[in-house]
Order: C-alpha cells, then structure tokens, then sequence
C-alpha cells in the first residue's frame, strides 16, 4: 500500500514535492515510477526508480525540470518538480513494480505497475 502526500495549487515557475510512502523492507525489491493523468488525457508516465537506487528515467517533457529521489530508511519516494508548468496540472500517482532485489530495471508503462498511491492534486495555475 502506497500513500501519497504533497501536491496543491503553485504559480507558473514554481515548485512542489510530492512523496510516495512505501510498506517497510519494500523498496530494495520494487522500482516506484510516477504518473500523472489529466482530464480528458491518458495516464503518463512521469518518471521511475529502480529497486537499487541508482537508475532513474524520466518524461522528456519533465526532463531537466523533475527530480526523482528516495530515502530508503524512510520508505519513501519523492518526486520535486521545478520550473512547473500549467501543463504539468495533473493527478499525479506514484506506483510500485516488482523488480527484485536491487535490480536496476525501470519502466513508465503503468500497465506493469500493480500497487497505486490514492492519487494528489498539482494545479500551476496564476
């Protein structure tokens, strides 16, 4: 079970950080990817994390401007986007992929990822 925090309403330019805390021991053996679907569109995906920590890949429509991180003791994902866009208004959901243990693989197909968030609101808006 994925449980999201973060996300509301920011200025043209702005910045949000949004987590995603996973079940204890989980994130050695899953990668977390982000998606975000707008209304009237398909579900995107937006960016992943391997299970080792150590391979990541994003959008290119987020690339340069969205960071994925975790912080393993904590169980939790975050996602910073910066320099945001009112077509990053979305809701965004952070969601897990069996991988195995400490494995490099990622993917932004969301059919591949079984566990979901609850979903969080980003409008950029001025």
């Amino acid at each position: 079970q994925l449980v999201q925090s973060g996300g509301g309403l920011v200025q043209p330019g702005g910045s949000l950080r949004l987590l995603c805390r996973a079940p204890k021991y989980t994130l050695p053996y899953y990668a977390v990817g982000w998606f975000r679907q707008a209304p009237g569109k398909e579900r995107e995906g937006v960016s992943c994390l391997s299970s080792n920590g150590g391979e990541t890949i994003y959008a290119d429509s987020v690339k340069g401007r969205f960071t994925i991180s975790r912080d393993a003791a904590a169980n939790t994902v975050y996602l910073q986007m910066d320099s945001l866009k009112p077509e990053d208004t979305a809701l965004y959901f952070c969601a897990a992929k069996w991988e195995g243990y400490n494995t490099n693989g990622t993917s932004l197909r969301a059919s591949l990822f079984l566990s979901w968030g609850q979903g969080t609101q980003v409008t950029v808006s001025s």
